[in-house]
């Protein structure tokens, strides 16, 4: 058995000083978990604006999240991959991936292999904001039927294939600014098998999002003179603060960097901002803005998740560490994602119970959706926009309740030191999962989130 090479420490940077580049704070990733851990603590006082807590129920989730992986993995947990973009291209058990690789190993190398794959996961991720519960896609290879994230995974996949991404038809496989430049709505809806009865939650938004990429990837430093995101890669291994030592060792705020920065132009402009600064996804919150003194400043009323960068980090790191062997220095910095699965699980265990004036409000805006899209259920949640406090709060409260839920679990599985489950493994394996499983035991005909969201494409 081979040894495992050592990985010497190496330094990580701060993350700018709130009180003097506050929108630079918020953009860190250190801001996600720091932000969301007070209203962590709100949340063990049972002090939230729009939900009741009950920690006796922690136990019970842990318990069935440990069920999960127990029943999945046991005993080989070291065998649980990290939650990220590769499994849903695996649906179904099929390895679409590696055959993929090896068809292309006949004219690229192995960077070249991994700048593809790069093209892929980003564009695939960005696609994958939630598709709501009737969309499904058929897949031409197979003839099968896939919805919701994996369905995504699986129509993303088949459209880089085809060319749709890229400007050069003797490459099909690649992601450019050219390629992107070309997108339109019709042809969005045609690579998703959109119809009128098979309609996507926000295919405007996907299709601006992958619009507005083409001009992000214009970027030379990032991603090369040819406009794609695998150069990444190149921008990542040459980066001054990455150590070559027996492996590539790159800081994980520099890829975070990369992201945050170099896709800034990506998101929409109207969401929050400070000085004229774009944040992406962090939202005020009431519960914030409630317990803080006097002559406070904006930032503070602010929360922080940027859940698809952190998806894209989380799915990016994968092919660059398979591939090229990449170590990523400081990956702990990285949260649980704040998504409707995660969430989901906490309030179908009942550890989360919303509020009636708040379960009201939102079982209004159900219907005035059904009504507006001209669609019956047979399952009614309480829905809401992606910016309602209801929903910062429920995502700001996920983040830092995976935290505790990954301390437990570990403890259950008698898991310690190197042992132990990464926060990805236990994403991936368990409460991602579980939330899946939780909502098709709960709401078993639409498999349907506890809370409904109107997506815009761009945030779930």
């Amino acid at each position: 058995m081979p040894v495992p090479p050592v990985i010497p420490k190496i330094e990580l940077s701060k993350p700018p000083d709130p009180a003097i580049d506050p929108a630079g704070y918020l953009r860190s990733i250190n801001s996600v978990r720091e932000r969301c851990s007070l209203v962590l603590k709100k949340a063990k006082q049972n002090e939230l604006e729009h939900f009741t807590v009950d920690m006796d129920q922690f136990a019970e989730t842990t318990r069935f999240v440990v069920s999960v992986i127990k029943r999945d993995f046991a005993p080989d947990y070291a065998s649980i991959p990290p939650h990220g973009r590769w499994q849903h291209f695996n649906v179904g058990g099929k390895d679409r991936i590696t055959p993929m690789l090896a068809s292309w190993g006949k004219s690229a190398d192995q960077p070249e292999l991994c700048r593809r794959l790069l093209d892929l996961f980003l564009v695939s991720v960005l696609l994958d904001a939630g598709a709501g519960n009737t969309w499904s896609y058929t897949s031409r290879e197979d003839g099968r039927t896939y919805r919701r994230s994996e369905g995504l995974a699986i129509a993303s996949l088949e459209m880089f294939r085809s060319g749709m991404f890229s400007s050069h038809t003797s490459e099909p496989c690649q992601v450019d600014a050219d390629g992107l430049r070309r997108l339109t709505v019709q042809n969005m809806a045609k690579g998703l098998q959109v119809t009128p009865h098979n309609q996507i939650a926000g295919l405007e938004g996907r299709t601006g999002l992958l619009i507005r990429l083409a001009d992000a990837l214009n970027n030379t430093e990032l991603f090369g003179a040819d406009a794609r995101p695998g150069n990444m890669l190149d921008y990542l291994l040459s980066h001054p603060k990455t150590l070559a030592s027996s492996i590539p060792i790159v800081p994980l705020p520099t890829l975070w960097s990369v992201l945050i920065d170099g896709l800034a132009p990506i998101w929409p402009a109207t969401r929050t901002s400070i000085d004229d600064i774009s944040l992406g996804d962090a939202w005020p919150l009431v519960a914030l803005e409630k317990s803080l003194p006097p002559h406070s400043q904006p930032w503070e009323t602010i929360v922080p998740f940027h859940k698809l960068t952190q998806w894209l980090c989380y799915s990016l790191m994968q092919p660059m560490s398979k591939l090229m062997n990449v170590h990523f220095a400081g990956a702990e910095l990285m949260t649980g994602l704040p998504e409707y699965r995660n969430g989901g699980l906490f309030i179908d265990t009942g550890v989360l119970t919303l509020k009636k004036d708040e379960e009201k409000r939102g079982l209004a805006e159900f219907h005035r959706n059904a009504e507006r899209e001209g669609k019956k259920s047979l399952e009614v949640v309480p829905m809401f926009p992606p910016d309602d406090d209801v929903v910062v709060e429920w995502r700001a409260v996920t983040v830092g309740l995976l935290d505790l839920l990954l301390l437990e679990v570990n403890s259950a599985l008698g898991l310690k030191g190197n042992e132990a489950l990464t926060l990805p493994q236990m994403l991936e394996a368990g409460s991602w999962k579980g939330g899946r499983e939780m909502a098709e035991i709960s709401r078993p005909n639409t498999q349907s989130p506890p809370i409904a969201i109107l997506s815009d494409g761009t945030v779930f």
